[in-house]
């Protein structure tokens, strides 16, 4: 889906809002490192929410509004209402992304038992027509943090998983290994159908399903935020979940119960891992080359 695109701000605010509406406030809201992001309060009192970035990345709006249809198509879980995206020429020129407004409201009961439940729903929503040429991968390329994600088609999962996310992060941080280390990582790569598996059936996945990309939503329950939705094997987005410090018993016991985990997902759960770790490396530099080399070591 493509979001309704605007030439300016204001025009997108009198275009949703109508032509008396303006902007009272504007709130910087902290968060992330790779777009502004902006509470607008408008006449009236209502209040909306705005991502800016470079005129030039509109890109990362339009792949983000994309992600967040495809996950709101499911029907399974709460996500943020896409109002439309654009440029402005105003402040040196700049592209924006606006979105229902968050307001914060307290966890309902169940709040985690819910979360899994609804992941494992999406897991299992069907995915007819969101990979055009194949079972996994995705209609088209999208972003993983601030760097271009690869969505190119396959039939199958292992290959797709290589080369759409391994070796395009490897390849890129080519740097930071030597001659041994090469060896390693192509004797894994050769090797990786005696670790992965197929899955059982294509999944629609968030992509980048960290605690920070989990809100509570204007209903109390889970809402996914900031997605790099691709298809895939589900196990690969629970893995994500426990990459950077996890979430409650709760959580996993709700999920597995209602999608059970093949055998042998702890694991896998480290290869899965091993393409956000390449990717904070590539992003970050090379703080996070040693639990990199640690993962390659131990296969």
């Amino acid at each position: 889906m493509t979001p309704l695109h605007f030439p300016s701000l204001e025009s997108a605010i009198h275009a949703l809002f109508g032509e008396e509406t303006e902007i009272e406030t504007t709130s910087r809201i902290s968060g992330g490192d790779i777009n502004e992001a902006y509470g607008l309060t408008l006449t009236g009192g209502s209040r909306i929410f705005m991502k800016t970035n470079a005129k030039e990345n509109l890109s990362f709006f339009t792949a983000e509004a994309a992600g967040l249809a495809a996950i709101a198509g499911t029907a399974a879980i709460g996500t943020p209402r896409i109002l439309g995206a654009g440029t402005d020429e105003g402040r040196g020129g700049y592209s924006f992304l606006l979105l229902e407004f968050i307001s914060g409201q307290s966890r309902c009961r169940d709040y985690w038992e819910n979360f899994g439940v609804q992941l494992a729903a999406m897991h299992r929503a069907p995915t007819a027509g969101l990979v055009p040429d194949g079972k996994y991968g995705y209609g088209s390329d999208n972003y993983i943090g601030r760097r271009r994600q690869i969505n190119r088609a396959h039939e199958s999962w292992i290959g797709f998983f290589r080369e759409c996310r391994l070796e395009p992060q490897f390849q890129s941080a080519a740097r930071y290994f030597d001659r041994d280390d090469w060896k390693k990582i192509g004797r894994f790569l050769d090797h990786l159908d005696e670790i992965l598996v197929e899955p059982e059936y294509p999944s629609l996945l968030h992509g980048d399903l960290w605690s920070g990309n989990v809100i509570v939503g204007n209903d109390g329950s889970a809402w996914l935020i900031d997605p790099a939705v691709y298809v895939g094997h589900a196990e690969a987005d629970i893995a994500m979940t426990e990459l950077f410090g996890g979430f409650p018993p709760a959580f996993y016991d709700a999920y597995k119960n209602a999608a059970p985990l093949q055998p042998g997902y702890e694991r896998r759960r480290d290869i899965y891992n091993l393409y956000h770790l390449l990717n904070h490396l590539n992003m970050f530099g090379r703080m996070y080359l040693p639990e990199v080399k640690h993962i390659l070591g131990r296969q």
